[in-house]
């Protein structure tokens, strides 16, 4: 008995998900109806009757290990036929948040995750950090934009509000920080789900296309087979090369895209697309959920609210700033530009590595490590097959 591992339950994972989401598993009783319905279960990641019995468990580690709640596109069929209807879907769902808020090393996925207040205020305070930057200037005379207050009202003059170079320089800044914060999260969620494993670092190596592929795609979620899940997949894959675009416009090619009168550039065409896709998907999107009309939105969780809600503030905003620009209403503009960065800031400062917008990393992780060791299974079979043809043939 004493070299056994006793394992014992996470009391606090237990309570998270009995306290949070619309999912209830106490009332599973193990039919495994949930696993036979899943077109994406499989003999080696079964899923979700074996997540719902660790989380009932409260069996933290075995779920840090466990790339299965990623695995899940949450097509809603499982919750759909559970006799006992604890809606497994939604407690994948829950489960993926529980996960997020343990990579994040910050703490503050937790808490936003737990409390609409933290939500709100920590969101609410990079809006203020935001007003700051353009109001402290023209009071005080310093600041980043101190040149905010010469700002022309016969003409717009954005260059003048808020100097394009060194926005650049903040939109950088933010990206690295950004990309700093999610990669590091990702590492803990790596390591949480190899560590203690054997496999070759060429497995690895080997897998990164599937990575990549799926991380831009996320193309298996249409293997789901439902009419819903194929319409949220090309729903998601649109949102994304808006979301994307448009990113990259701010970050890259700043200075081209903030232009100073009132003439079009060949980034505001791609602007227009990115914003058209940004404003259809994410009303798109609340509309469902505030239909119920899938199983995939019969419950909302408010981080499921905060991030098309935001996503469609920052389109709407963005393609205001640009129709007040191109009418050339000076004082408007500026308004409205110091309102669309309120929204896109938080957004991004937020939401991106703490919030919802961390799994469009986390699940492409999730299916590459699930790859990696089916490749490296299928390695072992194969050796296990060619040696025993060779013992054979020596017989």
């Amino acid at each position: 008995m004493s070299g056994r591992k006793i394992i014992k339950p996470d009391l606090e994972l237990i309570n998270y998900l009995n306290e949070n989401g619309g999912g209830d598993p106490k009332k599973c009783y193990q039919c495994a109806t949930c696993t036979s319905v899943c077109r994406l279960s499989t003999e080696e990641y079964g899923f979700p009757r074996r997540q719902v019995l660790l989380a009932q468990w409260g069996l933290k580690e075995q779920l840090m290990k466990d790339p299965s709640p990623w695995l899940c596109f949450y097509c809603g069929d499982c919750s759909k036929r559970c006799p006992r209807k604890s809606n497994p879907g939604e407690t994948m769902m829950n489960l993926r948040r529980y996960l997020t808020s343990l990579y994040d090393w910050t703490g503050l996925s937790r808490l936003m995750y737990r409390s609409v207040f933290w939500e709100m205020g920590v969101l609410l305070v990079v809006a203020a950090a935001i007003v700051l930057m353009f109001t402290l200037p023209r009071s005080f005379g310093f600041g980043l934009l101190a040149q905010s207050g010469s700002a022309p009202l016969s003409t717009v003059m954005l260059d003048k509000f808020a100097p394009a170079g060194i926005v650049d320089i903040g939109d950088r800044i933010m990206a690295v920080a950004l990309a700093l914060l999610l990669l590091s999260n990702a590492a803990r969620m790596l390591y949480g789900l190899t560590s203690g494993e054997n496999i070759p670092f060429s497995f690895y190596i080997s897998q990164l296309p599937y990575f990549v592929i799926q991380g831009i795609t996320q193309k298996q979620w249409g293997r789901c087979g439902s009419s819903d899940s194929t319409t949220n997949w090309l729903r998601h894959l649109f949102l994304v090369t808006g979301y994307v675009i448009m990113f990259t416009l701010v970050v890259v090619f700043l200075p081209s895209f903030q232009v100073n009168g009132i003439g079009l550039h060949w980034t505001s065409y791609l602007g227009y697309y990115a914003t058209l896709v940004l404003l259809s998907s994410t009303v798109w999107i609340l509309v469902d959920r505030i239909k119920k009309r899938t199983e995939m939105h019969a419950f909302s969780h408010f981080s499921d609210w905060m991030f098309p809600v935001l996503l469609f503030l920052s389109a709407l905003s963005g393609i205001l700033l640009h129709i007040f620009r191109i009418s050339n209403m000076p004082l408007t503009t500026y308004y409205t530009y110091m309102i669309h960065l309120v929204i896109v800031v938080p957004m991004l400062v937020v939401e991106v590595p703490f919030g919802k917008w961390s799994h469009l990393l986390y699940r492409p992780l999730a299916l590459y490590v699930a790859a990696v060791r089916n490749k490296a299974k299928e390695f072992q079979v194969e050796r296990q097959i060619a040696g025993s043809a060779k013992t054979a043939a020596s017989a």
